[in-house]
């Protein structure tokens, strides 16, 4: 039987309405609208986000990332690309990410192909980390078992004694991606589970807007 504290659990949204004629045009400022409430409302996160990608049988995998740039080509964010999610991203590019902010009874979805930044940006990028995070880059074979934590945590403290901030440099095995999206879709939380669903969907270079059933 299913646990009764899930089954009963609710809270109603109470959100404004989002229609059609009040949704900008373009998808990606209308996505920067809402990413600056998130900012502004002092959430926790507000640019974290699901990445979900996809291994070569079909095996979905999901994971937060965080968004760490973002322009009308796409959304960026940095990982190891021998990680699980590089891995995959190499076989398969399109992937799929959502922000949720329950806070403000809202979510995004987005999908599109995945494709490497510049070096130059990967290189940029890396330098303007805190020297312990680049660090943590390095040493870590992301997604690979390791023995336990004590395996990490010497392997930092062995670079920590090597290198400063302007000896380090980035490996060639980390760096990032570009999100470019072909559909956005803006859910709003609304009374009664009447949620707002506003979808964009690219079509032969232009943007078009339609509505969702909830």
């Amino acid at each position: 039987m299913p646990d009764k504290k899930l089954m009963y659990y609710r809270r109603e949204y109470l959100a404004d309405e989002l229609l059609e004629d009040k949704v900008l045009d373009d998808p990606y400022l209308q996505f920067m609208d809402w990413i600056e409430d998130a900012l502004r409302s002092g959430i926790d996160d507000p640019t974290a986000m699901a990445l979900a990608t996809t291994s070569s049988s079909g095996k979905p995998s999901v994971r937060i990332v965080l968004l760490k740039d973002a322009g009308p080509d796409g959304l960026v964010f940095f990982s190891n690309y021998e990680s699980r999610k590089g891995k995959e991203l190499e076989l398969i590019s399109q992937a799929a990410a959502m922000f949720f902010w329950p806070g403000l009874e809202r979510q995004i979805r987005i999908e599109g192909k995945v494709e490497r930044v510049s070096t130059q940006e990967s290189d940029e990028f890396f330098q303007s980390r805190p020297l312990e995070s680049r660090i943590a880059s390095i040493i870590s074979p992301q997604s690979q078992e390791i023995p336990g934590r004590d395996f990490m945590i010497n392997k930092f403290e062995q670079l920590r004694a090597t290198v400063n901030d302007t000896t380090i440099k980035r490996p060639e095995y980390w760096g990032g991606y570009i999100l470019k999206p072909d559909s956005y879709e803006f859910w709003q939380g609304r009374e009664n589970r009447l949620n707002d669903r506003i979808l964009y969907s690219l079509i032969d270079g232009d943007w078009m807007i339609k509505r969702l059933a909830p």
